[in-house]
């Protein structure tokens, strides 16, 4: 069952879009999440809301064999990026990405998102390019100076 295509018209409904969609096992449950983004960001009563109509859509068409948690949040502020839509959402961002082999002396490479194709990522990290299969990274997110926000947030 394509779940993604089975919740998008829930989500697009409230003027939101899915992010990601992740089924898995967590501390012997299983556990699907689905992780939605809105223009403006999205509120915890619209979570709220949402969380019902998908539980209620996953039901009508009999979603999963057993007992699962459902779990409907937005991505965060620093969010996994997983997909190259999600690479090319964060150019510009500030992203850490782990790759699966050394790359340029290390495996964890901090710097701007500057490009992000159906190949791969590059990212500038201490001046110098780096360009990354999508393939060779092992995990990767978006990260935020929160130092430089506290100070903006007080200015």
């Amino acid at each position: 069952m394509d779940v993604e295509a089975l919740l998008r018209p829930v989500v697009t409904a409230e003027g939101l879009e899915i992010y990601d969609v992740t089924h898995g096992r967590e501390g012997g449950r299983t556990v699907l999440r689905v992780e939605v983004e809105g223009p403006d960001g999205v509120d915890i009563y619209t979570l709220g809301r949402l969380t019902k109509q998908i539980a209620g859509r996953l039901d009508d068409e009999g979603y999963g064999t057993g007992p699962y948690d459902l779990q409907v949040s937005s991505p965060g502020i620093e969010r996994p990026l997983r997909r190259p839509e999600h690479f090319r959402r964060a150019v510009g961002d500030r992203v850490k990405a782990k790759t699966t082999a050394p790359m340029a002396g290390s495996r964890t490479h901090s710097g701007s998102l500057t490009g992000a194709d159906d190949r791969g990522i590059t990212l500038e990290v201490d001046g110098a390019a780096l360009t990354v299969a999508y393939g060779d990274i092992a995990s990767a997110r978006t990260v935020v100076d929160w130092s430089a926000e506290l100070k903006r947030s007080n200015a």
